[in-house]
Protein backbone atom coordinates (compact mmCIF):
# COMPACT_ATOMS: atom_id res chain seq x y z
CA UNK A 1 0.00 0.00 0.00
CA UNK A 2 1.30 3.43 -0.95
CA UNK A 3 -1.06 5.50 1.21
CA UNK A 4 1.87 7.02 3.10
CA UNK A 5 2.98 8.83 -0.09
CA UNK A 6 1.67 12.27 -1.12
CA UNK A 7 -1.35 12.08 -3.44
CA UNK A 8 0.52 13.67 -6.35
CA UNK A 9 3.29 11.07 -6.16
CA UNK A 10 0.75 8.26 -5.97
CA UNK A 11 -0.90 9.68 -9.07
CA UNK A 12 2.38 9.71 -10.99
CA UNK A 13 3.20 6.14 -9.94
CA UNK A 14 -0.31 4.98 -10.91
CA UNK A 15 0.02 6.66 -14.32
CA UNK A 16 3.39 4.96 -14.85
CA UNK A 17 1.99 1.54 -13.92
CA UNK A 18 -1.02 2.08 -16.18
CA UNK A 19 1.25 3.03 -19.09
CA UNK A 20 3.57 0.09 -18.40
CA UNK A 21 0.61 -2.29 -18.39
CA UNK A 22 -0.47 -1.00 -21.80
CA UNK A 23 3.04 -1.20 -23.27
CA UNK A 24 3.54 -4.78 -22.07
CA UNK A 25 0.13 -6.23 -22.94
CA UNK A 26 -0.68 -4.40 -26.19
CA UNK A 27 2.15 -5.90 -28.30
CA UNK A 28 1.14 -9.41 -27.21
CA UNK A 29 -2.45 -8.66 -28.17
CA UNK A 30 -1.37 -7.38 -31.57
CA UNK A 31 0.76 -10.45 -32.27
CA UNK A 32 -2.25 -12.73 -31.89
CA UNK A 33 -4.51 -10.27 -33.73
CA UNK A 34 -2.20 -10.56 -36.77
CA UNK A 35 -2.70 -14.34 -36.72
CA UNK A 36 -6.45 -13.82 -36.71
CA UNK A 37 -6.16 -11.32 -39.57
CA UNK A 38 -4.01 -13.61 -41.72
CA UNK A 39 -6.02 -16.77 -41.03
CA UNK A 40 -9.68 -15.68 -40.73
CA UNK A 41 -11.12 -19.23 -40.56
CA UNK A 42 -13.68 -19.62 -37.76
CA UNK A 43 -11.83 -22.43 -35.90
CA UNK A 44 -8.69 -20.28 -35.80
CA UNK A 45 -10.64 -17.17 -34.81
CA UNK A 46 -12.37 -19.06 -32.00
CA UNK A 47 -9.06 -20.15 -30.47
CA UNK A 48 -7.29 -16.82 -30.98
CA UNK A 49 -10.25 -14.84 -29.60
CA UNK A 50 -10.09 -16.86 -26.39
CA UNK A 51 -6.37 -16.14 -26.09
CA UNK A 52 -6.93 -12.43 -26.76
CA UNK A 53 -9.63 -12.27 -24.10
CA UNK A 54 -7.36 -14.01 -21.58
CA UNK A 55 -4.63 -11.45 -22.28
CA UNK A 56 -7.15 -8.62 -21.86
CA UNK A 57 -8.37 -10.12 -18.57
CA UNK A 58 -4.76 -10.17 -17.36
CA UNK A 59 -4.51 -6.53 -18.43
CA UNK A 60 -7.59 -5.69 -16.35
CA UNK A 61 -6.26 -7.66 -13.38
CA UNK A 62 -2.99 -5.72 -13.57
CA UNK A 63 -4.94 -2.46 -13.48
CA UNK A 64 -6.84 -3.68 -10.44
CA UNK A 65 -3.50 -4.44 -8.79
CA UNK A 66 -2.17 -0.88 -9.12
CA UNK A 67 -5.53 0.47 -8.01
CA UNK A 68 -5.24 -1.58 -4.80
CA UNK A 69 -1.61 -0.54 -4.41
CA UNK A 70 -2.19 3.19 -4.81
CA UNK A 71 -5.25 3.67 -2.64
CA UNK A 72 -7.54 2.27 -0.02
CA UNK A 73 -11.00 2.19 -1.58
CA UNK A 74 -14.03 0.85 0.28
CA UNK A 75 -15.87 -1.25 -2.34
CA UNK A 76 -19.55 -2.04 -1.88
CA UNK A 77 -20.72 -4.39 -4.66
CA UNK A 78 -24.08 -6.15 -4.88
CA UNK A 79 -25.61 -8.55 -7.40
CA UNK A 80 -22.58 -10.35 -8.84
CA UNK A 81 -22.58 -13.65 -6.94
CA UNK A 82 -24.80 -15.50 -9.44
CA UNK A 83 -23.16 -14.26 -12.64
CA UNK A 84 -21.70 -16.80 -15.07
CA UNK A 85 -18.29 -16.52 -16.68
CA UNK A 86 -19.39 -18.43 -19.76
CA UNK A 87 -22.54 -16.53 -20.63
CA UNK A 88 -23.60 -13.81 -23.06
CA UNK A 89 -24.67 -10.54 -21.42
CA UNK A 90 -25.93 -7.14 -22.50
CA UNK A 91 -24.62 -4.64 -19.94
CA UNK A 92 -25.71 -1.03 -19.41
CA UNK A 93 -24.72 1.52 -16.80
CA UNK A 94 -24.96 5.17 -15.83
CA UNK A 95 -21.85 7.18 -16.72
CA UNK A 96 -20.23 9.88 -14.58
CA UNK A 97 -16.47 9.63 -15.04
CA UNK A 98 -13.66 7.89 -16.93
CA UNK A 99 -13.23 6.03 -13.63
CA UNK A 100 -16.46 4.14 -14.43
CA UNK A 101 -14.57 1.98 -16.95
CA UNK A 102 -11.98 0.89 -14.37
CA UNK A 103 -14.77 0.24 -11.86
CA UNK A 104 -16.77 -1.91 -14.29
CA UNK A 105 -13.71 -3.86 -15.37
CA UNK A 106 -12.67 -4.53 -11.76
CA UNK A 107 -16.16 -5.60 -10.68
CA UNK A 108 -16.84 -7.88 -13.65
CA UNK A 109 -13.39 -9.23 -14.52
CA UNK A 110 -13.53 -13.05 -14.66
CA UNK A 111 -17.09 -13.01 -13.31
CA UNK A 112 -18.54 -12.54 -16.79
CA UNK A 113 -16.88 -12.57 -20.22
CA UNK A 114 -14.69 -9.60 -21.13
CA UNK A 115 -16.65 -6.37 -21.55
CA UNK A 116 -16.72 -5.14 -25.18
CA UNK A 117 -17.56 -1.44 -25.39
CA UNK A 118 -19.15 0.39 -28.33
CA UNK A 119 -16.62 3.13 -29.13
CA UNK A 120 -16.58 6.31 -31.18
CA UNK A 121 -14.75 5.87 -34.49
CA UNK A 122 -12.18 8.53 -33.53
CA UNK A 123 -10.94 6.44 -30.58
CA UNK A 124 -9.22 3.98 -32.88
CA UNK A 125 -6.50 6.65 -33.28
CA UNK A 126 -5.67 6.71 -29.55
CA UNK A 127 -1.98 5.69 -29.41
CA UNK A 128 -1.43 1.98 -28.66
CA UNK A 129 -4.73 1.46 -26.86
CA UNK A 130 -6.82 2.18 -29.97
CA UNK A 131 -5.11 -0.66 -31.84
CA UNK A 132 -5.60 -2.92 -28.81
CA UNK A 133 -9.34 -2.19 -28.88
CA UNK A 134 -9.35 -3.05 -32.58
CA UNK A 135 -7.53 -6.33 -31.87
CA UNK A 136 -10.22 -7.22 -29.33
CA UNK A 137 -13.00 -6.51 -31.87
CA UNK A 138 -14.48 -3.56 -30.01
CA UNK A 139 -17.08 -2.05 -32.40
CA UNK A 140 -16.17 1.44 -33.63
CA UNK A 141 -19.28 3.46 -34.41
CA UNK A 142 -19.69 6.58 -36.56
CA UNK A 143 -22.12 8.82 -34.71
CA UNK A 144 -24.35 10.55 -37.28
CA UNK A 145 -26.82 13.27 -36.39
CA UNK A 146 -30.38 13.05 -37.68
CA UNK A 147 -29.80 16.22 -39.71
CA UNK A 148 -26.76 14.63 -41.41
CA UNK A 149 -28.71 11.43 -42.14
CA UNK A 150 -31.49 13.43 -43.78
CA UNK A 151 -28.92 14.94 -46.13
CA UNK A 152 -27.32 11.52 -46.75
CA UNK A 153 -30.16 8.97 -46.51
CA UNK A 154 -28.05 6.36 -48.31
CA UNK A 155 -25.78 6.19 -45.23
CA UNK A 156 -28.63 5.39 -42.85
CA UNK A 157 -28.20 1.97 -41.31
CA UNK A 158 -24.39 1.94 -41.32
CA UNK A 159 -24.23 1.53 -37.53
CA UNK A 160 -26.57 -1.46 -37.75
CA UNK A 161 -24.26 -3.10 -40.29
CA UNK A 162 -21.23 -2.37 -38.08
CA UNK A 163 -23.01 -3.79 -35.04
CA UNK A 164 -24.06 -6.91 -36.91
CA UNK A 165 -20.52 -7.53 -38.14
CA UNK A 166 -19.20 -7.13 -34.59
CA UNK A 167 -21.86 -9.37 -33.11
CA UNK A 168 -21.16 -12.09 -35.66
CA UNK A 169 -17.67 -12.23 -34.16
CA UNK A 170 -19.05 -12.07 -30.61
CA UNK A 171 -21.31 -15.07 -31.27
CA UNK A 172 -18.33 -17.44 -31.52
CA UNK A 173 -17.38 -17.25 -27.83
CA UNK A 174 -19.15 -15.88 -24.71
CA UNK A 175 -19.12 -12.07 -24.72
CA UNK A 176 -20.46 -9.15 -22.68
CA UNK A 177 -21.56 -6.16 -24.77
CA UNK A 178 -21.31 -2.91 -22.78
CA UNK A 179 -23.29 0.25 -23.51
CA UNK A 180 -23.43 3.60 -21.69
CA UNK A 181 -26.96 4.64 -22.59
CA UNK A 182 -26.32 8.30 -21.81
CA UNK A 183 -23.61 8.38 -24.46
CA UNK A 184 -21.47 10.82 -22.45
CA UNK A 185 -20.48 11.53 -18.87
CA UNK A 186 -23.03 13.18 -16.61
CA UNK A 187 -22.56 16.79 -15.57
CA UNK A 188 -25.12 19.22 -14.27
CA UNK A 189 -24.40 21.50 -17.22
CA UNK A 190 -25.19 18.76 -19.76
CA UNK A 191 -28.23 17.76 -17.73
CA UNK A 192 -29.66 21.26 -17.81
CA UNK A 193 -28.84 21.80 -21.48
CA UNK A 194 -30.72 18.60 -22.36
CA UNK A 195 -33.68 19.40 -20.17
CA UNK A 196 -33.36 15.85 -18.85
CA UNK A 197 -36.52 14.61 -17.10
CA UNK A 198 -34.31 12.66 -14.65
CA UNK A 199 -32.67 14.20 -11.61
CA UNK A 200 -29.36 12.30 -11.60
CA UNK A 201 -29.13 11.03 -15.19
CA UNK A 202 -28.90 12.36 -18.71
CA UNK A 203 -31.42 11.36 -21.34
CA UNK A 204 -30.71 7.78 -22.46
CA UNK A 205 -30.03 7.05 -26.12
CA UNK A 206 -31.97 3.91 -26.86
CA UNK A 207 -30.66 3.48 -30.41
CA UNK A 208 -27.41 1.77 -29.40
CA UNK A 209 -29.07 -0.85 -27.24
CA UNK A 210 -31.70 -1.41 -29.94
CA UNK A 211 -28.92 -2.09 -32.46
CA UNK A 212 -27.31 -4.62 -30.14
CA UNK A 213 -30.63 -6.37 -29.53
CA UNK A 214 -31.42 -6.44 -33.24
CA UNK A 215 -28.05 -7.95 -34.09
CA UNK A 216 -27.58 -10.34 -31.20
CA UNK A 217 -30.71 -10.38 -29.04
CA UNK A 218 -31.32 -14.12 -29.22
CA UNK A 219 -27.79 -14.77 -28.02
CA UNK A 220 -27.99 -12.66 -24.86
CA UNK A 221 -28.99 -14.62 -21.76
CA UNK A 222 -29.97 -11.49 -19.82
CA UNK A 223 -29.21 -7.83 -19.30
CA UNK A 224 -27.12 -6.51 -16.42
CA UNK A 225 -28.48 -3.17 -15.26
CA UNK A 226 -25.59 -1.48 -13.41
CA UNK A 227 -25.78 1.54 -11.12
CA UNK A 228 -22.48 3.15 -10.10
CA UNK A 229 -22.50 5.56 -7.17
CA UNK A 230 -19.65 7.58 -5.69
CA UNK A 231 -20.77 8.74 -2.22
CA UNK A 232 -18.10 11.46 -2.15
CA UNK A 233 -18.89 12.76 -5.64
CA UNK A 234 -17.88 11.57 -9.11
CA UNK A 235 -14.06 11.60 -9.24
CA UNK A 236 -11.77 12.60 -12.08
CA UNK A 237 -9.34 10.03 -13.43
CA UNK A 238 -6.51 11.90 -11.70
CA UNK A 239 -8.37 11.78 -8.38
CA UNK A 240 -8.65 8.02 -8.81
CA UNK A 241 -4.98 7.49 -9.67
CA UNK A 242 -3.89 9.77 -6.84
CA UNK A 243 -5.83 7.71 -4.30
CA UNK A 244 -8.41 10.35 -3.40
CA UNK A 245 -11.41 8.08 -3.95
CA UNK A 246 -12.58 6.60 -0.67
CA UNK A 247 -15.89 4.86 -1.49
CA UNK A 248 -17.33 3.16 -4.58
CA UNK A 249 -20.73 1.49 -4.67
CA UNK A 250 -21.89 -0.75 -7.52
CA UNK A 251 -25.31 -2.38 -7.79
CA UNK A 252 -25.96 -5.02 -10.47
CA UNK A 253 -29.49 -6.10 -11.33
CA UNK A 254 -29.84 -9.04 -13.72
CA UNK A 255 -32.96 -8.63 -15.84
CA UNK A 256 -34.63 -10.66 -18.59
CA UNK A 257 -34.63 -9.05 -22.03
CA UNK A 258 -38.20 -8.59 -23.34
CA UNK A 259 -38.64 -10.99 -26.25
CA UNK A 260 -40.68 -8.49 -28.26
CA UNK A 261 -37.66 -6.15 -28.37
CA UNK A 262 -35.21 -8.66 -29.79
CA UNK A 263 -36.13 -8.07 -33.43
CA UNK A 264 -37.33 -4.84 -34.98
CA UNK A 265 -36.28 -1.85 -37.05
CA UNK A 266 -35.56 0.94 -34.57
CA UNK A 267 -34.78 3.44 -37.34
CA UNK A 268 -37.81 2.97 -39.58
CA UNK A 269 -40.53 1.51 -37.36
CA UNK A 270 -42.06 4.18 -35.06
CA UNK A 271 -44.04 1.63 -33.04
CA UNK A 272 -40.99 -0.50 -32.34
CA UNK A 273 -38.94 2.59 -31.51
CA UNK A 274 -41.59 3.70 -29.03
CA UNK A 275 -41.53 0.28 -27.33
CA UNK A 276 -37.75 0.31 -26.93
CA UNK A 277 -37.80 3.89 -25.62
CA UNK A 278 -40.55 3.04 -23.12
CA UNK A 279 -38.53 0.08 -21.83
CA UNK A 280 -35.40 2.21 -21.49
CA UNK A 281 -37.40 4.98 -19.79
CA UNK A 282 -38.63 2.52 -17.16
CA UNK A 283 -35.05 1.32 -16.54
CA UNK A 284 -33.84 4.90 -16.25
CA UNK A 285 -36.66 5.97 -13.92
CA UNK A 286 -35.82 3.13 -11.54
CA UNK A 287 -32.10 3.93 -11.71
CA UNK A 288 -32.77 7.62 -11.06
CA UNK A 289 -34.87 6.74 -8.01
CA UNK A 290 -32.11 4.47 -6.70
CA UNK A 291 -29.48 7.18 -7.14
CA UNK A 292 -31.72 9.66 -5.30
CA UNK A 293 -32.10 7.19 -2.43
CA UNK A 294 -28.37 6.49 -2.30
CA UNK A 295 -27.53 10.17 -2.31
CA UNK A 296 -29.97 10.82 0.52
CA UNK A 297 -28.62 7.89 2.53
CA UNK A 298 -24.86 8.15 1.95
CA UNK A 299 -24.07 11.60 0.57
CA UNK A 300 -26.71 14.21 1.35
CA UNK A 301 -24.26 17.10 0.96
CA UNK A 302 -22.37 15.94 -2.13
CA UNK A 303 -22.09 18.52 -4.89
CA UNK A 304 -22.93 17.26 -8.41
CA UNK A 305 -20.20 18.11 -10.98
CA UNK A 306 -20.96 21.14 -13.16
Amino acid sequence: MLNFLPASLRGVLSAMLLALNVLVCAPILLAFAVIKLLIPAKPVRRVVDRILNLIAERWVANNSAWIALAQRVSWHVEGVSQLRYRGWYLVESNHQSWVDIFVLQKVFNRRIPLLKFFLKQQLIFVPVIGIAWWALDFPFMKRRSEAWLKRHPERRGEDLKTTRRACEKFSLIPTSVMNFLEGTRFTRQKHDAQGSPYTHLLRPKAGGIALALNAMGEKFESMLDVTIFYPDGAPSLWDFMAGRVRRVMVFVNELPIPTHLIQGDYTSDPDFRAKVQAWVHDLWSEKDARLAQLRLQFAPNTVVPA
